[in-house]
């Protein structure tokens, strides 16, 4: 009933590079899990991931992997944040690996799992720089001795977490250090070092030049596969589709305005004061779209000569001067987002998903 504005998605290209993607890592022994929470669990993107070669299926989400499992997705699943402690019955049964670095988790997830008469493998995650989640390198042993009690939560390796937070790029001195905290929680847990999980997209550069640490083995990939950038890097990746995923709004206002507001200017809605160039009288579009729908700064317009001037809530304003074609009310008009304004479009409610 509702047609805009709405989220293109190209399964075709997103299996694509998803293929490209595994390929280039497979040459260097390294997994890739699609990574979904960008696009909200969506279950046919999920099943793209892996026609495309993904190991398994990772998301930040339970509620997402639930979906997946119970539409008829068999994973493997990992989550990607850290479990909280509420849902942990729920990580038990759904989830094949998941990320931790709180010893007090361990030891309440082991049982759970118990309780499910499930095992589930764990990746400590470890701090190289970002500060976002994982213990410090030091606190290594103190892990590894909390897994030897554990029969049901089984260690399987060390991750982390780059360009996220504070941006941090992924290099080979940081990723060593990932590494070596791995062996030595390894060593600690009598276990294996099954998997060293070296970050996401950012990382995929190490690989391309081929300075990612050879013990490195597994990459969590979303940004690549679904848009064919790497923004911590600011690249468009030149082996990748970049258009993969498209926003389209329709236009229900244009007419000539002019390009300073007019009385005493105060905050907008957002608490921000706007400032405007005067350009005299221009053509004004209005499209049916705003920030409760999408990430402003995120979006690049697709259609030549539309140059995006602020949107508030609900509204959209271009300058629609320079367009190859008249605008009119009823036309649409096609935006391709980054990954905040795409993970913001997949959550909102008002926005219609349209898989093509």
């Amino acid at each position: 009933m509702f047609s805009f504005p709405e989220l293109v998605i190209r399964l075709d290209k997103i299996r694509e590079n998803a293929k490209k993607v595994a390929g280039v890592c497979s040459e260097r022994g390294i997994a890739v899990w699609g990574v979904t929470k960008g696009l909200s669990g969506n279950v046919e993107v999920a099943k793209a991931m892996l026609e495309g070669g993904c190991t398994g299926i990772a998301d930040s989400r339970m509620k997402n992997i639930v979906e997946m499992k119970e539409s008829g997705i068999n994973g493997p699943f990992m989550l990607l944040r850290l479990p909280m402690l509420s849902e942990l019955d729920l990580v038990a049964r759904y989830v094949d690996i998941t990320l931790i670095s709180m010893k007090e988790t361990i030891f309440l997830l082991e049982e759970a799992c118990k309780k499910a008469k499930r095992k589930c493998e764990a990746i400590v995650m470890v701090d190289v720089g970002d500060l976002r989640e994982g213990i410090w390198p030091d606190e290594a042993e103190d892990i590894g001795m909390a897994f030897r009690e554990c029969e049901f939560l089984k260690f399987a390796g060390v991750g982390t977490n780059l360009g996220c937070l504070s941006g941090v790029i992924p290099t080979r001195e940081n990723l060593s250090m990932l590494v070596e905290t791995g062996k030595k929680i390894a060593d600690v847990a009598g276990s294996s070092l099954k998997y060293v999980s070296g970050g996401g997209t950012s990382s995929l550069k190490l690989v391309e030049d081929g300075l990612m640490p050879s013990e490195v083995n597994q990459l969590r990939i979303g940004e690549a596969i679904l848009l064919g950038t790497d923004v911590t890097r600011n690249r468009e990746i030149p082996y990748l589709s970049n258009d993969a995923i498209e926003v389209r709004a329709e236009i229900i206002e244009c007419r000539r305005k002019p390009t300073k507001p007019i009385g005493e200017i105060g905050a907008d809605a957002f608490g921000n004061v706007p400032h405007f160039e005067d350009k005299g009288i221009r053509l004004r579009a209005i499209a049916a779209i705003g920030r409760q729908d999408i990430r402003l700064e995120g979006l690049t317009v697709l259609d030549s000569g539309l140059e995006i001037i602020g949107a508030s809530s609900d509204h959209l304003t271009m300058d629609a001067e320079g367009a190859k074609h008249r605008l009119k009310v009823g036309d649409i008009v096609r935006f391709r987002p980054d990954y905040g304004a795409m993970l913001a479009a997949s959550t909102s409610r008002y926005v219609r998903v349209r898989i093509v």
